[in-house]
């Protein structure tokens, strides 16, 4: 994350972050595979004391790894970044998968289900990705928690976006989806995603769950997000009552002469890494 730091190797960090730049499979905007490149730029100028947490989280220990490579077939670049987590898996950090096409979230995920029987995915989109096949294809972007939601149970937040041939699977078996027109208010949504999570919460994040006013750069905006404050005040209690064992950040574009988005996604991770520090 920008940060230099004696003995910030894997072993002793408490945060680890992997960026992916994937992208093949984006449906309209383009530029995720930038993404993880601009995130990390963007987080040089990220002030190291957090305004919220009241500390420099980055000496809990950041390690930052080389990007994924991401050349290849899809089933190749998946096998690869699926093997990447099975190894991250094996340390104390909790990882922050940088993201790249949602896409990926399912190769990063398959090692926490197998890990955790009682594993539950948090899924914070405008979208509902639950589609067994889109453009031909089971590994794309729009198809990202349909594999997961055979398996744990995923509890999906800020959705305004659903296909006709996904409709059947909101709110339907393992999937529970809280649809944003319904559920404006973050005081009462809070509680029912909790109760609706099991105890060990994987967190996938795509970040056009937040209003376009946040996050301008993603592939597919959509109105009516979730502003900054609304969006940290959910992700913050599901830190502090649930074990997270993984984060993943995705959908992260950029935009000429427009750094918004990179920077507020770099703050967004830190102050994630902050909620989790506070519980050490």
């Amino acid at each position: 994350m920008g940060l230099e730091r004696k003995n910030n190797s894997l072993p002793l960090c408490n945060y680890a972050v992997i960026p992916i730049p994937f992208e093949k499979t984006v449906s309209y905007g383009h530029g995720t595979s930038r993404g993880p490149a601009a995130v990390l730029e963007a987080s040089t100028q990220v002030e190291l004391w957090d305004e919220e947490i009241k500390r420099e989280i980055w000496e809990d220990g950041i390690f930052t790894s080389a990007a994924v490579n991401c050349k290849g077939t899809t089933e190749a670049v998946f096998e690869r970044i699926e093997n990447t987590a099975r190894e991250i898996i094996k340390y104390k950090a909790v990882p922050f998968y940088v993201g790249g096409e949602h896409s990926l979230t399912q190769p990063l995920v398959k090692p926490y289900i197998e890990k955790y029987p009682d594993l539950s995915i948090l899924h914070f989109d405008a979208h509902a990705d639950l589609r067994a096949e889109y453009d031909g294809t089971p590994f794309s972007h729009a198809c990202a928690l349909y594999p997961a939601s055979r398996r744990v149970p995923v509890v999906q937040a800020g959705i305004r976006s659903v296909g006709s041939d996904e409709y059947q699977n909101i709110n339907a078996g393992k999937v529970k989806t809280f649809l944003m027109h319904e559920n404006r208010d973050i005081k009462k949504l809070i509680p029912q995603v909790l109760k609706s999570l099991t105890g060990t919460v994987y967190m996938t994040l795509d970040v056009d769950g937040f209003d376009p006013s946040v996050i301008p750069a993603t592939g597919t905006p959509q109105p009516g997000g979730f502003s900054w404050y609304e969006a940290l005040d959910l992700l913050r209690a599901v830190i502090e009552n649930k074990k997270i064992v993984a984060v993943d950040i995705m959908e992260t574009a950029t935009k000429k002469d427009d750094h918004t988005t990179e920077m507020n996604v770099a703050k967004l991770i830190y102050r994630l890494m902050g909620y989790l520090s506070l519980k050490k």
